[in-house]
């Protein structure tokens, strides 16, 4: 860029010096206060705490909250989401920030787009609400690894949420970055950010006594000066009070109220009471049962929460989708892995959008995983199998999401076994002969002649985000042995399926559908759209388990073992005319791919 510069003339800067200390003279005769907007004037003490009541300034204030999260919600549908919950009579709304999805590389941050946390929050306050944020750096939230990012366990003796070097100083480069953009959001600067929550549920944690206080002076340190709180399940509620931070609850019965606000009663003394999360509902888990709670017990519940005096946050409000890879898993007795919808809010009153059910289609071109290697980057070569994590790929921050591919050669039949985190599909050569995964830890290799590809397809089925998250390394973890002896040798695919991933694939690489396909294997489809677009459910029936992508969106997972049957497809990420629909398929394909105006079990969008 051209610099364009003027000489400097004495006089010119004798006249600058003149006209600031005329300035500053005239100023100081002023009225400072009369400079200040009326309405910032009234913005002093904020949310605040007097007796067993919130004060906002000198008004007694209830806190009736929603959860929307607005990572979980394409961003045209924002304004919708907020209308609806401030039709309902709410006047908060309380939002998680995933530090995954705002810095997915080190040092590398993204706010744009559906990530826009200060669209958001202005957007709130255009609405009418107030905003309790929720900013970690752990969630939970259902989303993978907490929200933490999956880089930091390139460390092998890294201990989340502690105050471990590696750690704390991550935490402090991103909270210099998201601070720098709330800070200006909070009640007292004019916005409408009225409390922030100091991490989450931290007393079921509770591995380092010096870790919340060290992230209270993170938030302080860097201008949070509105109401903070903490939010914790009768699990936890013991060991995660902090002093000097208000204390908040979470729940589903009215079993846990009497028992966590008597405890709040005896811990904090007379202090107002917040269940900071009242579960509306319960996520589902592959293979599981769908999880309904009745909306009469629903309505019990918040009954006697504000009969007792206490104010609500509904969590969630509303849901939203785990798009793409990002939802979580448990893993307390047995590894579970969410689905794709995410939560089951209470109906509203004001009219649902239009949905519609689209044509059925038939993808009419095919790649198999084995032909689409070629046009992939160069794979990793390794004597030992390398973790997702720690993969050399996306400028050295490991792989986050997807799936990774091992390859290496055998000579003999006999015992495969290892450690695969989450699913490993074993193939010889390029046919399926089973899974690895948590209950499988072995599998026969049949009789072969002489070298033979070994490949096992390892899929990341989403990070723990409660409980022991230390381990959620994912892929080959260590060797894998056949009869006992370690594999060397393996090429290694990072297989994250991002836009970039799928750009690779030039229009001559597709074919026809053949009769018989070979999988794992990508089909690609036209979704034509004639009027203005409209949401949609996809209906998967006859296929096993893949990931769908429209436009380069990745909807997310599908998988026959249900609770879900079908995926939100919002009609923001439709284009009028012709759409690009791409299925990876593991084990076999349907012949059709369907829609329908209305979601199937799952829990699906019921505010859309």
């Amino acid at each position: 860029m051209t610099t364009w510069s003027v000489p400097r003339r004495p006089c010119r800067a004798f006249g600058l010096l003149l006209l600031v200390i005329l300035g500053f003279l005239v100023l100081r005769r002023l009225d400072w206060r009369g400079l200040i907007s009326p309405w910032l004037r009234q913005r002093q003490s904020g949310l605040h705490t007097k007796d067993q009541n919130f004060m906002l300034e000198d008004s007694t204030f209830w806190i009736f909250g929603g959860s929307v999260h607005y990572f979980r919600v394409p961003r045209a549908y924002w304004k919708d989401r907020l209308l609806k919950m401030k039709a309902c009579g709410l006047n908060t709304l309380t939002t998680y920030v995933p530090w995954n999805l705002h810095e997915p590389q080190r040092g590398t941050f993204d706010f744009s787009g559906n990530l826009d946390l200060e669209a958001f929050v202005l957007l709130a306050a255009e609405t009418g609400l107030w905003v309790i944020l929720r900013p970690g750096p752990y969630i939970c939230s259902e989303i993978d690894l907490g929200g933490l990012p999956s880089w930091l366990l390139q460390d092998s003796g890294m201990r989340l949420r502690t105050t471990y070097k590696g750690f704390i100083e991550a935490v402090d480069l991103y909270f210099d970055h998201l601070m720098s953009r709330v800070v200006p959001l909070q009640y007292k600067h004019g916005g409408p950010i009225i409390a922030v929550q100091v991490e989450n549920e931290y007393g079921s944690y509770n591995r380092d006594p010096a870790y919340m206080p060290r992230i209270r002076r993170a938030l302080e340190d860097r201008g949070i000066v509105e109401l903070l709180l903490t939010s914790d399940n009768k699990d936890g509620l013991r060991s995660g009070v902090l002093d000097g931070v208000l204390a908040t609850i979470n729940l589903q019965s009215l079993h846990d109220l009497q028992l966590l606000t008597t405890f709040l009663l005896n811990v904090q003394g007379v202090q107002p009471k917040m269940v900071m999360e009242y579960w509306t509902g319960w996520f589902d888990s592959w293979g599981g049962p769908h999880n309904i709670l009745d909306s009469s017990e629903v309505l019990k519940t918040v009954s006697a929460i504000i009969d007792a005096g206490s104010s609500i946050n509904l969590y969630m409000f509303h849901g939203g989708t785990n798009f793409g890879f990002i939802n979580g898993a448990m893993h307390f007795d047995e590894y579970k892995s969410d689905v794709t919808s995410y939560g089951s809010p209470l109906p509203p009153p004001p009219a649902l959008l239009p949905k519609t059910a689209y044509e059925s289609l038939r993808p009419a071109l095919y790649l198999s995983l084995w032909d689409a290697l070629q046009y992939l980057d160069k794979p990793t070569n390794s004597e030992k199998p390398i973790n997702m994590e720690n993969l050399p790929v996306n400028n050295g921050n490991g792989q986050s999401f997807g799936y990774t591919l091992y390859e290496t050669t055998i000579d003999s039949p006999g015992v495969l076994s290892g450690i695969v985190r989450d699913r490993g599909q074993v193939f010889v050569n390029t046919v399926s002969i089973g899974f690895l995964d948590y209950k499988r830890k072995k599998i026969i290799i049949p009789l072969i002649q002489g070298y033979t590809m070994l490949r096992i397809l390892v899929e990341n089925c989403g990070r723990v985000n409660y409980g022991n998250i230390d381990d959620q390394r994912k892929g080959l973890i260590g060797n894998i042995y056949l009869n006992n002896s370690p594999l060397k040798n393996f090429r290694i695919y990072s297989l994250d399926m991002t836009r970039s991933f799928f750009q690779r694939f030039t229009s001559s690489a597709w074919s026809l559908v053949p009769e018989a396909p070979v999988y794992p294997a990508f089909f690609l489809g036209a979704l034509p759209v004639a009027l203005s677009p409209l949401d949609t459910f996809m209906k998967l029936e006859g296929w096993q388990k893949g990931v769908v992508f429209i436009n380069g969106q990745n909807l997310g997972r599908y998988w026959n073992i249900g609770p879900q049957e079908t995926l939100y497809l919002p009609g923001a990420w439709l284009d009028q005319g012709i759409n690009q629909v791409i299925v990876f398929e593991e084990k076999m394909a349907g012949p059709m791919l369907q829609f329908s105006d209305a979601p199937r079990l799952g829990r699906s969008q019921y505010l859309n």
